[in-house]
């Protein structure tokens, strides 16, 4: 496909280091200049989902230059800059833009796919992501090379043609001897590929390396090396 004044797109994906979900993934990884749609497992998971979220695009820019956008409709809480931090993501690069309602945040994501410097774009939504909407997202997105995320609320669902849907819930993170979290840890099902295959994982994120790492005893790094670890939902 051609970008804008017929200047090709180079596309690439976004893998996330281990080998049994991103070889379930039809580019062997999120593939960026198409929609992806998260949403909480259930009713308290939100925070989980927003997390998960913000460690793509962490890891997402590490790799490349540029920044991301977050928009986010009223009501939605706002990400501040020392969770940021222990997300391994730097407050610097991360533009917030806040909206009044469903309509406001697609016109936002729309226009974003538009213009220029962006890495990534996300948008947090308080209903189901319509049919049509996530067309015109998603043709937006295909004369681009970022990452795009829409976050929606559990048991909201409608068809649509994002490429994946993951459902996050919240898993035991582990801690370090103050108490604190050290390495975030989510339940991470995939819902929907396209042209590939489903699946349910533990999760854990280390901030510092931008990696995500199987939990417990499977994690390593032989997941990030490419190692053929095999846990399937």
């Amino acid at each position: 496909m051609a970008g804008r004044g017929g200047a090709p797109v180079l596309r690439g994906a976004l893998p996330l280091g281990i080998h049994d979900i991103d070889s379930r993934l039809a580019q062997g990884g999120l593939a960026l200049g198409q929609l992806h749609e998260i949403a909480p497992a259930q009713a308290g998971d939100e925070p989980a989902a927003l997390g998960f979220a913000l460690a793509l695009v962490a890891r997402h820019l590490a790799r490349v230059r540029g920044e991301a956008l977050l928009v986010v409709g009223q009501g939605h809480p706002l990400p501040y800059g020392h969770g940021l931090a222990g997300l391994g993501l730097d407050p610097a690069r991360l533009l917030l833009f806040e909206v009044a309602s469903d309509a406001d945040a697609y016109r936002a994501l729309e226009e974003s796919l538009r213009s220029q410097g962006l890495a990534a774009v996300a948008g947090l939504v308080d209903a189901a992501l319509p049919l049509a909407q996530s067309r015109r997202l998603h043709l937006a997105a295909g004369r681009t090379d970022r990452l795009l995320l829409v976050l929606r609320p559990p048991e909201a669902e409608s068809p649509n043609v994002a490429a994946t849907r993951w459902r996050i819930a919240a898993g035991k993170a582990l801690r370090d001897r103050f108490g604190c979290i050290e390495r975030p840890c989510w339940q991470a099902t995939l819902d929907r590929s396209r042209n590939g295959r489903t699946g349910h994982w533990l999760l854990e994120w280390d901030h510092a390396a931008h990696r995500f790492g199987l939990a417990g005893a499977l994690a390593g790094h032989a997941a990030e090396a490419g190692g053929r670890v095999q846990r399937s939902g």
